[in-house]
């Protein structure tokens, strides 16, 4: 089956600094892709290129069939895109910036009402379509903000960032709508994240870092690089607690905050020897299976950490030129 997005080379400069470098990737239709990675990794950038936004420094794309340089109206009658920042007008009602959506997009109007209730119903706002914007709470925003992108039935919808400042309930109940645009309407979703948890939700991932695709696969083989238990170790000595397991288990000990962290087989049984074994003194110790950031960890040598993005540079220039 052709891919619905079909990326080659792909690469963006901002003035020397390379955003996004030479990267390759496919994604199939009725995916939920996403992208993987912190700060100026080169997620939003990539999202600006395939969404039209943003002139790739070399390269090219196809998405929906169409280039992402030769045919970008072609790109922008297929997709929606939910930025990072609010983009709704809020002093008009939910039903107004609906329509001047559908209005943009050329949406037959014989066909708006009935697509109105249908994306409003799904977000569970249509009893608050009639209210001013500025009085919905920042999770009702992000839910009417994808609403609008689906007026228009699109091919893609890209998110970029979805969750951002929401608490954890809210952003809980926006993925289930994401979910049910999967199931219900078999739509292809790419959509970036530095959460590892809502990372979990999707299809596949790319591990993306210094503008460089370094892992792509689905979350559970990802996790199967790191392969074994991780154990971390917290400790008042930190560096006798480093020589000690370097000696007696030959084990090289991986910084985590104030603690040290091991991948060993079979962590349960392990832990029996370290509490039989161990001279130095542990104040606490931790036994999980590995996560997407043990992945991101193994593969690039630094955590993730979650904090709210920075805007990527062809977002600091749209900025500026408003």
């Amino acid at each position: 089956m052709e891919p619905i997005i079909d990326v080659k080379e792909l690469s963006k400069r901002f003035k020397g600094l390379v955003a996004v470098d030479k990267v390759s990737f496919q994604v199939q239709k009725g995916e939920i892709f996403g992208f993987l990675g912190p700060n100026g990794a080169g997620k939003s950038t990539t999202i600006g290129m395939l969404a039209t936004l943003v002139e790739p420094t070399s390269g090219d794309a196809t998405v929906a069939g169409r280039s992402i340089r030769r045919s970008k109206n072609g790109v922008r009658q297929r997709i929606a895109l939910v930025f990072q920042d609010p983009s709704l007008d809020d002093r008009l009602t939910a039903s107004e910036n609906l329509r001047f959506h559908a209005e943009l997009y050329a949406v037959p109007k014989r066909d708006y009402a009935k697509r109105e209730e249908e994306v409003l119903r799904l977000v569970d706002l249509w009893d608050r379509k009639n209210d001013i914007v500025k009085t919905y709470s920042g999770g009702m925003k992000r839910r009417l903000e994808i609403a609008r992108g689906l007026i228009h039935y699109p091919e893609v919808l890209f998110l970029d960032e979805p969750t951002l400042g929401l608490d954890p309930q809210t952003r809980a109940h926006l993925w289930e709508y994401i979910l049910t645009l999967k199931k219900e309407r078999g739509m292809t979703i790419f959509m970036t994240t530095h959460y590892m948890n809502e990372a979990e939700y999707c299809d596949r991932i790319a591990i993306i870092d210094r503008g460089t695709i370094v892992a792509l696969d689905t979350p559970s083989a990802l996790k199967r690089m790191v392969g074994e238990d991780v154990i971390v170790l917290k400790c008042a000595d930190k560096e006798r607690l480093r020589k000690e397991l370097k000696d007696r288990y030959g084990f090289d000990a991986k910084d985590e905050r104030d603690a040290l962290r091991l991948e060993v087989e079979d962590g349960a049984k392990f832990l029996t020897r370290l509490f039989n074994e161990l001279d130095t003194k542990i104040e606490g110790i931790e036994l999980r299976r590995p996560t997407l950031e043990d992945v991101f960890l193994k593969l690039t040598g630094k955590k993730i950490r979650e904090e709210e993005p920075a805007k990527s540079g062809w977002m600091k220039h749209m900025a500026r030129r408003a």
